[in-house]
């Protein structure tokens, strides 16, 4: 059996089934770790959630902020259907279905040495704290309030951890942190408006990954989100979002010997 984690899809389904073949996926033998932002941006968000989905419990998922766009648009009272690629998702048939499977779905995972999360997790964080964190949050996308939870929980205040944090200002630190986080202050203040690369961060901030003594360190952590630093294999962390839907590779890394494998993504 092999574990292999990919990154961000972003409904690039043909990228997704190629690289799948090119590793020869078995999915009564093998395992995938999937970073999450299924949707969005790419040419076939739908098929891509109906092709993962029945792949049943051979995959492993945690929510991207994409997913999350997905499930507020979704709540709306008349959504917005026109909004980027999603459309046709918006009008499925088989949308409540897809939702309701979908919002099962954590913001963290961790098994063994590995730990996976879209984003980031803030200096403080432990990785059982993390997973804390996560059920919070799962609790709440469960319950028959989820969609008044999500628009309550958007927007970028507060941007740094409190322990005695509550309600929604809590939540939103947990969604921003493992869903959006790139750079933060050393004492974890998130920036989160930069998209750039490692070589441009803005002065007082670092890669989240980077901060010292942070808490998570000990174990690897897989993530996407970050695409414009691409494939990046370090000791303890693994970024996975090598830019598919910007033209470049789409990427899976077999967790048990750290090999990477890699298709063509969409034409730019």
């Amino acid at each position: 059996m092999s574990t292999y984690a990919i990154g961000d899809i972003q409904g690039c389904l043909a990228p997704l089934k190629k690289l799948l073949r090119a590793i020869n996926f078995n999915p009564h033998n093998d395992k995938l770790w999937l970073t999450g932002d299924l949707v969005n941006r790419g040419p076939d968000s739908l098929n891509t959630l109906r092709y993962i989905k029945s792949l049943g419990k051979c995959v492993e998922i945690v929510l991207g902020n994409h997913d999350l766009h997905l499930l507020k648009l979704s709540g709306e009272v008349r959504p917005r259907t026109n909004d980027t690629t999603l459309g046709d998702t918006l009008q499925a048939h088989d949308l409540h279905e897809i939702l309701d499977w979908l919002r099962q779905k954590p913001l963290f995972y961790s098994e063994g040495e590995y730990a996976m999360v879209h984003a980031g997790l803030l200096p403080s964080w432990s990785i059982n704290m993390a997973e804390e964190l996560s059920l919070e949050v799962a609790e709440a996308l469960i319950s028959s309030k989820w969609h008044s939870f999500l628009m309550r929980s958007y927007g970028n205040t507060p941007n740094l951890w409190n322990d005695n944090l509550t309600g929604f200002s809590r939540s939103r630190v947990i969604l921003n942190a493992m869903t959006r986080l790139r750079t933060c202050s050393p004492e974890g203040r998130m920036n989160l408006s930069y998209k750039g690369g490692i070589g441009t961060v803005p002065s007082g901030n670092m890669p989240w990954f980077e901060v010292p003594q942070r808490q998570s360190q000990n174990t690897t952590i897989i993530f996407g989100h970050w695409s414009a630093i691409g494939l990046m294999v370090r000791k303890n962390i693994m970024c996975v979002d090598s830019g598919c839907v910007w033209g470049n590779n789409l990427s899976a890394i077999r967790l048990e010997d750290r090999k990477v494998f890699q298709v063509s993504g969409l034409k730019s």
